[in-house]
């Protein structure tokens, strides 16, 4: 239950993460970099979900 959690607060924040490079700092010299961030946050979040489906989570 905890992993399934994490999981959730991971695409949270991921999603938080995009919604401010695509609204609010669209114009940041940086926005490439948030969004590299929160395409290394979602991969994260859906190898911890391979993982707890195929059993070695």
């Amino acid at each position: 239950m905890a992993l399934w959690f994490f999981v959730v607060l991971i695409l949270l924040s991921a999603s938080f993460v995009l919604y401010l490079s695509f609204g609010p700092l669209k114009k940041a010299p940086n926005v490439s970099s948030l969004r590299v961030i929160a395409g290394v946050q979602y991969f994260a979040a859906l190898l911890l979900v391979f993982a707890r489906v195929f059993g070695r989570a």
